[in-house]
């Protein structure tokens, strides 16, 4: 069944002529917004709007949908009631600090104007997760799914991760040793590391190369944003979020190492205890409406 935010996305879209207007009205972003209206597109399997310099022009499907749909989408919303502001409330939110600055916190800046105070703690997960289970903290977007009975855990986004390196530093592999054997070509290529047990890096090695990585590790530091700085000044290479590395690749300070046969992908996750307060799920539903449109930014 077709979700009514799915419905309710493109009524809005469908009045505003404009995705923009449209996020404006459910306080949501224009990537969630778009993602929403491209996921109930592939689910009736229909264009439902083009675009034009003046904003959406509506397909003949969408006319017939909007003459149907939009009545019974106002009606459903009324009897169901709209998301009420969020109002006075204090959430602990823990993450990675790179997650947290670029993803997460601006994210949620539309529940701060409501009245939302928000406390964010950074670091690694396993240490925050034990936060959340101890009541320190309220919530945590993490990298580890947890296994603790006490914490409840739903899937976020997946994110796919790149090998980068600087191009002086990726001219020195030699493409044919890569094809032919990668962990030896790439023996010599020192790491930037998140921690010490190369959490992310040594998740790719396994599923690319199917060994773990020997390398000299560089640096370690618990900040994937300072991890990037600090492949581009050429300490090394890492494996970073593509979101992450996408301005870097188009700039040409840096360069992929290595092209990935499976794309690997991180999963993060939206965890809370097993009874979060009407505050803290009102968050996370906002948070994974967001999550929605992560993939296209």
């Amino acid at each position: 069944m077709t979700s009514l935010d799915l419905w309710e996305a493109f009524a809005h879209a469908y009045r505003e002529r404009s995705i923009s207007a449209a996020a404006r009205r459910l306080d949501l972003s224009q990537p969630a917004v778009t993602a929403r209206i491209r996921k109930l597109e592939h689910e009736i399997g229909a264009t439902l709007f083009e675009r034009s310099r003046t904003g959406l022009v509506p397909t003949g499907r969408a006319d017939a949908l909007a003459a149907r749909i939009t009545p019974l989408v106002d009606q459903l919303r009324g009897a169901v009631g709209a998301a009420p502001p969020i109002g006075p409330a204090n959430i602990r939110i823990g993450g990675a600090a790179d997650v947290m600055s670029t993803r997460v916190v601006p994210a949620l800046a539309p529940l701060v104007r409501d009245g939302l105070d928000l406390s964010v703690a950074t670091g690694l997960a396993r240490d925050l997760l034990d936060d959340l289970a101890a009541e320190r903290l309220d919530m945590v977007v993490s990298s580890v799914r947890p296994g603790d009975e006490r914490l409840r855990s739903t899937a976020l986004v997946d994110e796919e991760f790149l090998l980068v390196a600087t191009p002086a530093l990726a001219a020195q592999v030699d493409p044919a040793d890569l094809a032919q054997d990668p962990v030896q070509a790439l023996a010599g290529v020192p790491l930037a590391a998140y921690s010490p047990e190369l959490p992310i890096i040594r998740r790719y090695w396994l599923t690319e190369f199917d060994e773990r990585p020997a390398n000299r590790t560089a640096l370690v530091m618990p900040d994937l944003r300072g991890i990037l700085r600090a492949v581009v000044a050429g300490i090394g290479a890492s494996v970073l979020p593509r979101y992450l590395v996408d301005g870097a690749l188009a700039d040409g300070t840096v360069v992929r190492l290595h092209q990935p046969r499976l794309g690997p992908l991180n999963t993060l996750w939206l965890v809370t205890g097993t009874d979060p307060s009407p505050a803290v799920a009102h968050v996370c539903r906002h948070l994974s409406a967001e999550a929605a449109g992560w993939a296209s930014t």
